[in-house]
């Protein structure tokens, strides 16, 4: 009955730990004010020891340092605490002539009366502590904060590439990255909490200096002590003090040193060192053997080196008998066989030459974007855009990888498809986009730019000029949208490269769920999946989209059986997406508004159409094609004028060499064959092409 009401009792006091916590905070305050008892701060200061003592122990068994996080904000308690026992002591030294027990106990004990003596000790003291032990600890904590901080960015992008591929669930993700913020939140206290110590080892100077000075004035000008008694007695109790505070303070920077340079680790530090410093028996050997040679020289002692050597040599020959021991009873592994070593060889290079279908590299200024820690949207915006393409383009488009580069210029991102830079874009991350909606009604001011997405003018304002530039009617964007819609855009325009023989065989093993007569009646004896993939492509080239499947492929095993070509198989299939194609154009009065070329002009150029194993083509001089595609372009301004699509009309046996031969010049450039347009559109010619 006993125990169980100890241990509750004990329970109650874990539990209201926190309160007690802020009584010892408020105590500590108290202390800079009110004079404590000598008895009281006997206890205190043997507090005050076991408190560092502790610390010190807990430092050496940790494993990580993230195990004792919460030791910046110990450094400042412990900092403080000690600070309060300095006033208190200096309080009682000055006032007094006497501060405790503990006090003159080591100033008696320990320096055995003799107050030079330590003096000096109290002095070696602060060298160690300041001089070693602070300003390394103070200069690790520094690096570690910049170089945790600098690889925060990479370690993200670890965490989601690893998580677009599987390895690791979200829950796992989540943890990790929680880990990371810990470890940079850690890491830049302990930068700052490590001038903590640094500080108060100077205050132990000073103190201790203030001390003896105010000693020998209260000694000799009040007390009317001599200049030797007054030394004796004030500099012996203000260095008891001073060892009484800073031995604490020692074991304190000891513990700081050793957290900030613990790496990681499955062990704690005691057993890492021993296992570490002891798995080499030669290294002992080597040492016992100097040792055994110092001893027997004239001129130095036998027996401390004799014996260290002994020591030595015997630890030496008993670790190298317990090595071998553990290999004979370690079941022998079988060595790789020269199969498995150049499997393993073949994986490390196929990972070498492994290329990404899409990445987006961002310069270190824009890491904040794709960060979810840093509030960045852009991996959201980018599942987004993926489904946006599965459903306007009926094709999946394959992960983006995301990563930073501080190669670049760090407010450049660069888009790359296949390893190949497809573009890139000069943002300013603390500004907005602007861009003239055709309804502004001033101008703003602003740094100007191109939209990268549309190559359309804009210009970049400060936040400051958001407000006025929206009641101007301007279309303001913000850098990420800029990025994610550059992203879309590219992806739309390299939707043809994106889709490889194995995206087409997942598409079509996704309609053979419901439509396996099509499909087995298609694949393999009339087309290959590479033939498919082709006629696809040719789609997605013209910004037809391929989600209409089935159609697709009826059409295909429709014309396949008749011709293999590619280029008129994809004008049936065009044919047979008609209504699809037609509303893609039409406007919301069903009417669509193009030019067509003069009846003699389109005569004379299906004459030219000429077959290779690149597909259709035309055959005319390289000046006539030019002259040709001025004049498309300039009746096709006229459209453009109007705020209308430039769409050209032609027969269908030209409609693809003509595509092929204006769109490097003029890609933006619709051309459709009249086979293509359901009977009901209403068709108004604008302009015709007369050569």
């Amino acid at each position: 009955m006993s125990s169980m009401s100890n241990s509750s009792t004990i329970n109650k006091i874990f539990y209201n730990i926190d309160i007690l916590f802020a009584f010892a905070v408020v105590g500590i305050v108290i202390m800079f004010i009110i004079p404590m008892p000598t008895i009281i701060m006997d206890l205190l200061l043997t507090a005050n020891i076991t408190f560092s003592m502790l610390i010190i122990l807990v430092s050496i068994y940790i494993n990580e340092p993230l195990q004792i996080s919460v030791f910046p904000s110990l450094l400042l308690f412990a900092t403080l605490f000690r600070l309060g026992l300095n006033v208190s002591t200096t309080r009682l030294i000055l006032g007094q002539g006497y501060a405790g027990e503990i006090i003159t106990s080591f100033g008696n004990f320990v320096v055995g009366g003799n107050y030079v003596v330590g003096f000096i000790i109290f002095l070696i003291l602060i060298v160690i502590q300041y001089v070693v032990i602070t300003k390394g600890a103070e200069r690790v904590a520094e690096v570690a904060a910049r170089f945790t901080l600098d690889a925060m960015p990479g370690k993200q992008m670890s965490i989601d590439a690893d998580l677009n591929a599987g390895i690791i669930n979200e829950r796992e993700a989540q943890e990790q990255r929680k880990k990371i913020r810990q470890e940079a939140d850690f890491y830049g206290a302990m930068d700052g909490a490590s001038k903590f110590v640094k500080g108060d080892a100077i205050a132990g100077i000073i103190i201790t200096v203030i001390n003896i000075i105010g000693g020998l004035i209260i000694g000799m000008a009040q007390q009317g002590l001599s200049f030797g008694e007054a030394a004796q007695t004030y500099t012996l109790l203000t260095v008891g003090d001073g060892l009484v505070s800073q031995i604490p303070a020692l074991l304190i920077s000891t513990a700081t040193g050793m957290i900030v340079t613990r790496a990681a680790s499955e062990r704690n530090m005691g057993e890492e060192m021993s296992d570490q410093l002891m798995s080499q028996p030669k290294a002992l050997y080597i040492a016992s053997i100097v040792l055994f040679i110092f001893g027997v020289m004239p001129g130095l002692p036998t027996v401390p080196f004799l014996v260290m050597a002994v020591l030595l040599g015997g630890l030496g020959l008993t670790l190298k008998t317990q090595v071998e021991k553990e290999l004979e009873d370690e079941p022998e592994e079988e060595a790789p066989s020269q199969h498995e070593l150049q499997q393993a060889k073949e994986s490390e290079i196929k990972n070498m030459i492994k290329v990404d279908q899409l990445e987006v590299e961002v310069g270190y200024n824009l890491i904040s974007f794709v960060l979810p820690e840093q509030g960045g949207d852009f991996v959201d915006r980018v599942s987004m855009i993926r489904k946006q393409m599965a459903m306007e383009l009926g094709i999946i488009i394959p992960p983006v990888r995301i990563l930073d580069n501080l190669q670049l210029d760090p407010n450049i991102y660069r888009i790359k498809l296949k390893g190949v830079e497809i573009s890139r874009f000069e943002m300013m991350p603390d500004h907005y986009l602007a861009m003239d909606s055709g309804m502004t009604t001033e101008d703003i001011d602003g740094i100007e730019t191109k939209e990268p997405a549309f190559d359309t003018p804009a210009i970049w304002i400060d936040e400051d000029q958001k407000e006025k530039a929206e009641l101007a009617n301007y279309t303001i964007v913000d850098p990420p949208s800029v990025m994610a819609t550059h992203l879309t855009e590219l992806i739309k325009e390299h939707a043809h490269e994106l889709l490889g023989r194995q995206e087409v065989k997942e598409l079509i093993d996704n309609v053979e769920e419901n439509n396996s007569a099509v499909v087995n009646e298609l694949l393999p004896d009339l087309l290959s999946l590479g033939e498919i993939q082709k006629v696809l492509q040719n789609l997605l080239w013209e910004d037809i989209p391929v989600n209409n499947l089935v159609t697709i492929l009826e059409t295909l095993a429709d014309y396949a059986k008749t011709t293999q070509n590619i280029d008129l198989l994809t004008e049936y299939v065009r044919q047979g997406l008609s209504r699809q194609i037609t509303n893609q154009y039409v406007d919301e009065q069903n009417e669509l508004s193009v030019i067509t070329l003069d009846p003699q002009l389109e005569e004379n150029l299906s004459e030219t159409v000429e077959q290779s194993d690149q597909g259709n083509y035309l055959a005319v001089d390289p000046q006539d094609a030019q002259e040709l595609i001025e004049l498309i372009s300039s009746e096709a301004q006229k459209l453009l004028q109007q705020g209308k699509e430039p769409i050209l009309v032609t027969s269908p046996m030209i409609r693809r060499p003509l595509k092929e031969l204006t769109s490097r010049s003029f890609p933006q450039l619709t051309i459709l064959s009249f086979s293509e347009l359901i009977p009901d559109v209403d068709l108004q010619v604008l302009g015709t092409v007369v050569k």
